[in-house]
């Protein structure tokens, strides 16, 4: 048998496995931004409802500003808008309420947008004016995200208008991946401390070496990651969708540790 002949009868197994590790990276990411959308809900909510805002800083390095009336304002509807989205996003990425139900996924579709445009202009202002965990450093390498955020949301939006659908769903994958940040921050965070069996490169003021990195990591590597995996998708060669396959079912599990210690030790206390 020829390799010519060879190679359509193999194709499509690369093809379902590496589909497959995505579904799978799809599905627990689903169910650990949940856990981490009842945890901001959590955490935030009585004190918002109540009117306790200084609450808000006992977890949040500059949440509540007091006097600070737009800032404050602009705080609460950033946690709301954040619990909508980690939501309302997963629903984008099921084929079966795409196909069924296209009016939904386009309004829906762009309500997401249109949130992750708001509170990315939202969370760069706030992070330059009130501060974060880390200084300077975590300012710097975490205000590219919300500039990537909108440039990849108006791409999406750019392409659903001109029907390219394809790049469209790419776009929209992109966008997806970088609204996530700051949730990817936290389980890779997670992951790395239990990897080392203890905080190393976190710095005591939250600003060593681990946690400047992560400051871009937490979002570039995601997004290296993502395009790899559609460059694999298009591939003609067996080896590059099963190299694929495999490094992204070895990012699983770390993701998969990552969510269950920022789980167990960060966002399940504040549930119970």
């Amino acid at each position: 048998m020829t390799a010519h002949a060879e190679q359509p009868a193999s194709w499509p197994m690369a093809d379902k496995a590496l589909r497959a590790v995505g579904a799978q990276w799809l599905v627990v990411a689903f169910a650990g931004q949940a856990l981490f959308a009842a945890y901001v809900a959590a955490s935030y909510g009585d004190a918002t409802i109540g009117g306790d805002f200084e609450k808000w800083n006992d977890i949040l390095v500059g949440g509540y500003v007091r006097g600070g009336l737009i800032g404050n304002i602009m705080f609460a509807a950033h946690l709301r808008l954040a619990v909508t989205i980690t939501l309302g996003g997963p629903l984008q990425l099921i084929p079966a309420l795409h196909n069924r139900f296209r009016s939904f996924h386009g309004w829906n579709g762009r309500f997401d947008l249109l949130t992750a445009l708001i509170m990315s202009a939202g969370g760069i202002y706030m992070v330059w004016t009130r501060g974060t965990a880390g200084g300077d450093a975590m300012r710097v390498g975490i205000s590219p995200n919300g500039v990537l955020i909108v440039a990849c949301a108006m791409l999406t939006w750019r392409a659903a208008l001109a029907r390219r659908f394809d790049s469209h769903r790419r776009w929209a994958l992109r966008t997806f991946i970088l609204v996530r940040g700051v949730w990817l921050f936290r389980i890779g965070f997670m992951f790395w401390v239990l990897a080392n069996q203890g905080p190393v490169g976190v710095g005591e003021d939250f600003d060593g070496p681990f946690v400047r990195f992560w400051a871009y990591g937490c979002y570039l590597v995601a997004l290296v990651v993502l395009e790899l995996n559609f460059r694999a998708q298009d591939a003609q060669s067996k080896s590059s969708k099963h190299a694929m396959t495999a490094g992204l079912a070895m990012l699983v599990v770390a993701r998969d540790a990552g969510i269950a210690g920022a789980a167990m030790i960060m966002w399940a206390p504040r549930l119970v």
